[in-house]
This record gives structure tokens, sequence and C-alpha cells, in this order.
């Protein structure tokens, strides 16, 4: 009897001991979901010989030809033009919008505007401006406006009121706003500013593999030709622009650059209204709609079985593969990103060696998504193991960067511990909620990014957005965007719940 109450005993104080945390429980989940995901998804590689492509693509890193580009030049300066127009009307837009964020409508259609992806938004530009700049420029404004608008009102809201109650109840409510609010949040707005721009530039170089005249578009060139000397040297000064972005991107100096932007912007061709008439009033109209005269004779049978089809045969298993996707590319971004904080961390490495590690950081978090699933594409052929190595590397790293940021700050406890143990069970466990919770952030954009993976011949949303954008059938492309941005705010929403838990249960790893 003793015995038994020993074994009880101890069974409980074991099972007190090893209770999971918060944010282990989740991680688990995390895990579990993406093992779960792997036997329907398609990782096999297909490529006959990836090592000898890896070989080419490794000479070429050696070796980068600089001056095998002809419009090398131009190319970054377009880069840089619409990006930097892009975010300009970005904020133009989406600052006023923050104001009344909270309105239901607004906040509404900002979710929906910033769920589609740039490339979604300019397939659809493209069909009424064609190649021209306008097209690119709109492409990054949207969304970045919508995101503006939503993140500018998230900062405005967790800012204090005391300064504005400080102000006298007489002054216009112009001024007691702009001295009592903004003044308050302005360093935290310029320094998200330069984030989205660095955002921009990744998003103009992306936007090259539809035909814009950005680093993206010989980035292809060079690679889909071998040309892997080309290819390495565009890749270098890309990257490079975005690490030296702290040292050539200086607020005083965004008016010049601005001038120079219109200056050097490419020709902007007629637009002919009525291809942008017809393309509201016929072309996105579904042909059931198109084709009729007025209400009744509407054929709503048509319509019916347009839709049905339209549900069941490319949004649906679109959709699937689009989750099944952007989960296994979550959990590979989370152990990329444990392993890209421990590489950069000055509490595990000494200084040079750490600071190679934050070199990596940089190369993973500068290359886009796109361009790096582009390349794996290459390597291993066509299935989803690149857009997975792609995911992981670029977000994996991006958050991993921001880790370091973060654990550099804080000040080790003066324990006799060594620094693996440090690191591991007083280091890691400080900053891991906050690594989540840029990890569940990120996830919005892995869908956002993995839906536009179908472009690269992965059977995504994008896949069958493509396919209908190259058919000429709009409506359905249309049809699956909406499909894309409900997908997107599904996961938002998502993700919100499990970082709005109570506090005292996330504190907890």
């Amino acid at each position: 009897m003793t015995r038994t109450l020993n074994t009880k005993a101890y069974a409980a104080n074991n099972s007190a001991r090893y209770h999971l945390g918060y944010w282990q429980k989740v991680t688990l989940g995390i895990w579990l979901i993406a093992l779960l995901a792997l036997p329907f998804a398609d990782i096999e590689i297909v490529s006959f010989n990836p090592w000898h492509e890896l070989g080419l693509m490794a000479q070429g890193i050696l070796a980068p030809d600089f001056f095998a580009t002809e419009y090398l030049m131009s190319a970054v300066v377009q880069t840089i033009n619409f990006a930097l127009l892009g975010i300009t009307f970005g904020l133009l837009f989406g600052a006023p919008l923050s104001l009344i964020y909270r309105h239901k409508a607004v906040s509404t259609l900002c979710s929906l505007a910033r769920a589609v992806h740039e490339i979604f938004w300019a397939l659809l530009f493209l069909q009424i401006f064609g190649l021209s700049p306008v097209t690119g420029i709109l492409a990054i404004t949207i969304p970045f406006a919508a995101t503006f608008a939503r993140v500018f009102s998230d900062i405005l809201t967790q800012s204090s009121n005391a300064p504005i109650d400080s102000i006298s109840k007489q002054s216009d409510i112009i001024s007691r706003y702009s001295y009592g609010k903004i003044a308050q949040v302005l360093p935290q707005m310029i320094a998200y500013t330069r984030y989205r721009f660095e955002c921009a530039l990744r998003s103009s170089a992306v936007l090259g593999f539809i035909g814009m005249p950005t680093l993206g578009f010989y980035l292809e060139t060079a690679f889909r030709q071998g040309n892997y000397h080309e290819g390495a040297a565009l890749l270098m000064i890309f990257i490079t622009l975005i690490g030296c972005i702290r040292y050539w991107c200086k607020p005083k100096l965004l008016p010049i650059y601005l001038v120079i932007a219109l200056v050097t912007l490419s020709d902007i061709p007629p637009i002919d209204g009525s291809l942008l008439v017809r393309f509201f009033t016929e072309d996105i109209l579904p042909p059931a709609i198109a084709n009729a005269q007025d209400m009744q004779s509407i054929d709503w049978s048509a319509l019916g079985s347009w839709i049905t089809r339209l549900i069941s045969e490319q949004a649906l298993p679109g959709a699937v593969t689009t989750v099944i996707l952007a989960v296994l590319a979550l959990a590979a971004s989370h152990f990329v990103t444990l392993k890209g904080h421990a590489v950069a961390s000055r509490h595990l490495w000494s200084k040079p060696v750490a600071g190679l590690g934050q070199l990596l950081l940089l190369v993973g978090r500068s290359v886009p998504e796109y361009i790096l699933a582009f390349v794996f594409l290459i390597l291993f052929g066509p299935s989803m193991l690149p857009a997975i190595i792609a995911l992981a590397i670029h977000n994996g790293a991006v958050i991993a960067y921001l880790a370091v940021r973060q654990s550099d700050q804080l000040n080790p406890q003066q324990v006799a511990q060594g620094k693996f143990n440090l690191f591991h069970y007083h280091m890691l466990p400080s900053i891991y909620p906050n690594l989540m919770a840029l990890m569940f952030y990120r996830f919005e954009i892995i869908v956002r990014e993995t839906a536009v993976f179908g472009m690269l011949g992965i059977m995504t949303l994008g896949f069958y957005i493509d396919s209908n954008f190259s058919e000429i059938r709009y409506s359905d492309a249309i049809v699956l965007i909406a499909c894309t941005a409900l997908l997107n705010l599904a996961i938002d929403t998502t993700s919100r719940r499990l970082l709005s838990m109570p506090k005292n249960t996330q504190a907890s790893c």
C-alpha cells in the first residue's frame, strides 16, 4: 500500500515537473500538423543531376560577372524607382487611412487589399496598363497603403494619451493631435517606413518575373539560360543594395531621390480608356452576366454551374495545396529560425563568428522567397520542395535576425553556467514568446507567398490564377484572387487568436 502511494506521488511530481508551457504546446502543435500534412505533400526531387547544377551555381558565385548585363544600371535604377514611388504613394494613402482605421468598412477593405500579393495586383493592372511603370507602382502602392493604415493605427492606439491630455483644450484639434500623438510615435513610424521600403525593393525586384524592367527580369533570364556568373552578380548587387539601405536611405535625402525617380522612370505609354472601360464592364464579369442584356436575361443556372465548377475544380484543390505547403514551410521556418538565432548569437559565439552568422542571415532575408524558389526549382525540379526551402530560408532568416537583435540587448545572469546552458536555459526562453509572435505574423506572409508560387508550376491557388490570366479568363482569375484573400484573412484571424491568449499563459514557454 505504501509502495503504491509512493509511486503515485512520484508520478504526480514528475507530471508537475514536466508540465508543458503555452508556447511549448503551440510549437508541438505546429510540428504535429506539419507531420500530418507531410504524406500529402509532393517533395520529390525530379532533377536528373542536381549536384552538377549546384556545382555550376557555386562556380558562378565564386566568379561573378558584373559586366555581363548591358542594362544592369538601368535595372537597378528602375528597381529603386518602382519601390520608392510605390511606397511614397502607399504612405500618402495609408497614413490618412490609419486615422479612420477603426471603422469596420475601412479595416475590412484594407485587410482584403493587403491579403492580395503584389504580383496578383500586377497581373490585374497588366491587363489594363500593359508593361507600364504604372502597373508596377500601383501593384506596390495598394497593398502597402493598406499595411501602413493597419500598422500606423496600431502604433497610434498603443501610444500614451498623457501628452495630448497635457495640451491646452483651447488649441485646435489638429495641433493637439500632431504634437500630442504624432510627435510621440514619429520615430517608430519612420523606422517602420524604412523597413517597408526594404520590402518594397524586394517586391519591385520580383515584379521583373512578369516582365517589369527590374532586377528580377534579368535574374530570371540569367538563371533560366544557365548564365550563373551573371545571375550571381545580380544577386550580389541586390543583397548589397538591401544590406546598405541604412547608409543610403536617409529621410533628408528622400526629396532628392523622388526627383531622380520621376526623371529616370521608364516612359509611360498612353493609357487606352476603352481598354479600361471594357475591363471593368465586360472582361471581369462571368460569361452568364457579360452576355446578358439586362437582369432578367441573366442565365442564373449557368452562373451557378460556373461558380460551382470554379470552386470545386480550382479553388478548393488550390487552397488545400496552398495550406499544406504553408504549414510545412512554417515548421521548416521554425527550424531555420532556431538554428539561425543560435549561429548568429554573440552569447554563444565569439564576435567574428557571430558576425559571420549575421551575414548569413542578411543574405537569407535579402533575397525574396520567389527568387530563392526559382533557383531551387532549377536545382531540384518542379515540386513543393523548392518552395518549402525558399520560404524557410527567407522567413527563418528574417525572424532569426530580429530575435538576435532582441537577445543581444539582454544581460545574462552572472551565474556559473557555460555558454551553451546560459543560451538554451536563459536567453532562448526569454525571447521565445516574441519569437513565436513573429512566427505567426510571418505565417500570413508565408500563405501569401505560397499562393504566388503557383506561377512557378506548383499547383497552389497562384497556379490556377496564372493559368486563367494566360487563357484570358479574367472573371475566373478574380474569383480565385478573392479566395486567396479570404484564405489569408482566415489565417490572420487564427494567428491573432493564438497571440491574444492571456498574458500569464503566454509568458511560460
